[in-house]
This record gives C-alpha cells, sequence and structure tokens, in this order.
C-alpha cells in the first residue's frame, strides 16, 4: 500500500499536511491487484518523451520555426548593401555614317572677331577637309554597381529584422509547447490505457463472483433454502458479468491503440506496463498564488504570445517608416568598348565611375502607410487581448488542474477504505446466504458495491497520475523535463 496526502486550505492557499498511516496489509481482493506492472514495461515518463520525439504536430511546428529563421536570415541580409554586377554585349546594324559638313582651313591677318574678312586677308590655305564619327558594330561593357539604403538603416531594415527575430522567437516556443502537448497527451493516453486494463481486471473479478454465487444459489435451491427466483437473478448477473467483461476488453484494446498512435508503433512491439499504480505520488506543494505565477513564468504559450507581440509592435514602426523619403546612394564602376563617355569614341576598353545620391518620396506610399499602421496597430491590439485571454485561462486551468489532484489524493484513502469494506461485506453476505440466513438480494447488493469499489480505487489511483500530468502541464514544468 501506498499513502496518501491531503491538502487543506489556509489564508494562503492550499498546503500539503501529513499523510495518514497505511494500513498493515491489504485487504482480500483490494486493489493492489487490479493492474499489474512488469518489469522493463512502459512507463508514463517514456511514452510522454516518445510521443514528443514522434508527433507530428510537434514536427509540423518544428518546420515552421525552420521557415521562421529562414525569414529572419533573410532580413538580416537586408543590413547588406546591394552589389549587383552587369555584363553586357550589344551588337548593332550596318550604318553607313553621314557626312557632317567639310571646308578649307585658311589663316587671315584680319584682327580677331572679324566677320567674313576679304580675300586679301587670307594668308594661307590648307587642304580640303570633312567631319565623320566611326560606328562600332561590337559594343562590350561590364559594370559593377553597389546601393546603399541609407536612410532605412534608421528606418526599416532594423525594424524589419527586430520583427522576424521576435517571429523567430515565437516560433521556437510554439514547438516547445506542441512537444509538451504531444508528451501530456501520451501520458494520459498510458494511464488511460492502464484504467481500460484494470476494469477488465474488475470486470473478470466480478464475473467470478457472479459465477461463484450462482453456484452458491443452485446448491441452496437444490436443499430448498432458496428459491427459483433467487437462481435466475443470479444467472442474469453472470450475463450482464459476461458482458462488462467483453466491453472492457474492447476498450482496452481501443486504449492500447491510442497509446501505439502516441507513440506511432507497430503491431510488432509488444506493450506492457510499467509502472506501479500502488506507489502514491509525490504530494504537490505550493499555494494557488504561487502556481499560477510559477504557469504564467513557465508556459511556452504566453512566450510566444510576448514574442508575437513585440514582432508586431516592431511590424508598427516599419509601417510607419513608409511617411519618410528614402534616400539611397548608389556607385557604379563601369568598363566598356567603347566607353560612351570617352569622347570621340574609340575601339578599346576603358573604365569610368559614378557615385548618385537619391532621395524620393510618393504620396501614394504615405496613403498606404496610414492603413498598413492601423492594421498594425489593430494586431497588436488583438494580440494584447489574446495575452490576456490566455492568462485567465491558464490561471484556470491550473486551479482545475490543481483541485482535481487534491480531490484524486483524498480519494486514494477514502476508496481504499471503501474496497476494504465491500470486500467483507461480500464475505458475510455469501456466508449468511449459505447459511440460509440471507437473501439472493443482498448477495447481489454486496457484489455490485464491491465491483463499483474496485472500479473507484482504480479511478483514483489513475486520477491522482492524470490530474498531476495536466498540473505538470499547465504550470509548464513539462517543458523543462523534456529539455534534459
Amino acid at each position: 500500500m501506498g499513502l496518501s496526502a491531503t491538502l487543506t486550505w489556509s489564508t494562503v492557499g492550499w498546503t500539503q499536511t501529513p499523510p495518514p498511516s497505511p494500513p498493515a496489509e491489504a485487504p482480500p481482493g483490494a486493489s493492489s491487484e487490479l493492474v499489474k506492472s512488469v518489469a522493463g514495461g512502459l512507463t508514463a515518463e517514456q511514452v510522454g518523451r516518445r510521443a514528443a520525439t514522434t508527433s507530428y504536430s510537434a514536427k509540423a511546428s518544428q518546420e515552421s520555426l525552420q521557415a521562421a529563421a529562414a525569414r529572419a536570415d533573410t532580413a538580416f541580409a537586408n543590413f547588406l548593401p546591394r552589389l549587383s554586377g552587369t555584363a553586357r554585349y550589344t551588337r548593332l546594324s550596318d550604318l553607313t555614317p553621314p557626312t557632317l559638313g567639310g571646308g578649307n582651313l585658311v589663316g587671315t591677318s584680319a584682327p580677331g572677331g572679324t566677320v567674313n574678312p576679304g580675300p586679301p586677308q587670307y594668308t594661307n590655305m590648307s587642304t580640303p577637309f570633312s567631319f565623320s564619327f566611326p560606328i562600332f558594330l561590337n559594343n562590350y561593357s561590364l559594370q559593377a554597381s553597389i546601393a546603399v539604403p541609407i536612410s532605412d538603416y534608421f528606418l526599416r531594415i532594423n525594424e524589419g529584422y527586430s520583427a522576424a527575430t521576435h517571429a523567430r522567437d515565437a516560433a521556437e516556443f510554439d514547438a516547445l509547447a506542441a512537444k509538451a502537448r504531444a508528451s501530456a497527451d501520451g501520458k494520459i493516453a498510458f494511464y488511460s490505457w492502464l484504467r481500460a486494463r484494470g476494469s477488465t481486471v474488475v470486470a473478470t473479478r466480478s464475473l467470478q463472483d457472479q459465477r461463484t454465487h450462482l453456484k452458491d444459489a443452485r446448491n441452496q435451491f437444490s436443499v430448498g433454502n432458496a428459491s427459483k427466483a433467487d437462481v435466475l437473478r443470479a444467472e442474469t448477473g453472470e450475463a450482464a458479468a459476461e458482458l462488462a467483461v467483453e466491453r472492457t476488453a474492447n476498450l482496452a484494446e481501443l486504449a492500447e491503440a491510442q497509446v501505439r498512435i502516441a507513440l506511432h508503433t507497430g503491431q510488432e512491439e509488444r506493450l506492457l506496463p510499467g509502472e506501479n499504480l500502488e506507489i502514491n505520488p509525490v504530494p504537490m506543494a505550493g499555494n494557488m498564488k504561487q502556481l499560477v505565477n510559477e504557469a504564467l513564468a513557465n508556459r511556452y504559450e504566453v512566450k510566444s504570445l510576448d514574442a508575437n507581440l513585440l514582432a508586431t509592435r516592431r511590424q508598427t514602426a516599419l509601417a510607419r517608416a513608409s511617411h519618410y523619403p528614402q534616400l539611397v546612394g548608389v556607385g557604379n564602376v563601369t568598363y566598356a568598348n567603347p566607353n560612351q563617355r570617352l569622347i570621340p569614341s574609340q575601339d578599346k576598353w576603358f573604365g569610368t565611375w559614378d557615385v548618385t545620391a537619391q532621395l524620393t518620396w510618393s504620396p501614394n506610399d504615405n496613403v498606404s502607410a496610414t492603413s498598413q499602421v492601423s492594421e498594425a496597430i489593430a494586431r497588436t491590439r488583438a494580440l494584447e487581448a489574446q495575452r490576456m485571454a490566455l492568462r485567465d485561462g491558464i490561471e484556470l486551468e491550473v486551479t482545475q488542474a490543481f483541485l482535481a489532484v487534491r480531490e484524486a489524493d483524498f480519494a486514494l484513502d477514502s476508496t481504499r477504505r471503501q474496497l476494504a469494506s465491500a470486500v467483507e461485506a461480500l464475505r458475510v453476505a455469501e456466508e449468511l446466504f449459505r447459511n440460509g440466513r440471507a437473501t439472493a438480494t443482498l448477495v447481489a447488493d454486496a457484489e455490485t458495491d464491491l465491483t463499483m469499489s474496485r472500479l473507484q480505487a482504480l479511478n483514483a489511483m489513475v486520477d491522482a497520475r492524470v490530474g498531476r500530468v495536466r498540473l505538470e502541464h499547465a504550470l509548464g514544468r513539462d517543458v523543462q523535463v523534456l529539455s534534459h
């Protein structure tokens, strides 16, 4: 027999009181035989860890984390100046270059600025000439550019990167929360399986009791100490017990299937329970206020919402940046043949550079930015409301889980005492019936009470553990266990 602890209310909350002393030995037919553990079998912790590892929901959250990390890396790349390179070849169509003009070079002795000096002033005459420019049909160009978003460093890039990193943090918290949920669900499925197996044992014992009673009823009827109605009622009880065995066996098979789904294992792996339900769980310490504060500090759902809230605030600042002009510095280096900046054009490679500072602003961007800011503010307020609702929900979840643990711990002791009394009551009723001093109704009622007591004892043992799984999850302690 294990020990059970009782929690009492004080001005500071629920506190632990010393557990009662255990009985000297378990009564016959007590709960110690309801669920048998096997050395090397599964435990709730093993199922929880495997469920967290194999959960498809957890895997989906992990992939979402990878996507968020990639978006953060993309946002960081915006800090780097944009470098680009261009290599170009152009072939021009054939063209006969036109003659732009011609004449003779002459000299005159007339004063400078004389318009159309007369012939007597000509002192020399040169060879006639004409003006024309060469055309190169093959054009080559190599260009490297760098663009520096000067204003964006202060108004846009940093805000965008901060928003992306906060979103990545939120995705990481979501992944941890998904693992915690999968682990808790796996543990609960495991204990539900133990409950179903124990229910099968209870139904089987009830069938044995009904058959024993039927045998006694027939013996008493044969000697005239019981009526035919007593025999028929015993036969009815046996048939009902047989149906209960079949139903509980089906429930146990279904519960085992749920455990296999949580573990994502096939039928080839044999599942056996390796946890002893008779050992009482460790009592929960602390008062309600402390537990709620612990949950709000540990739960990754809260941390995820806080990170998303920071991300939306950064996105709001990013949207506001569109109200301001954008200043960009651009530098180019060109190495071309022919280079258009070389006059006259020549068939050779020649390098040049240029630097530009560009300030742009559009009223359309200002209008759209106003809408984007309003949308971001609305998302922020919605997340703030969700955060408060989540805190309320966590507080209620912790309260319900804690009270469920307290009730289950109390039931551990009371149901065992109830079971011991029911076992003894059935023994006395059967003895009286065999001696002709009691009716079959008394025995049937005692059998029903014993079956109910066995189920209640089983449920108390399982509920005490399920309640702790839910409470540890509500407090965020299961994630800490998974991380080790």
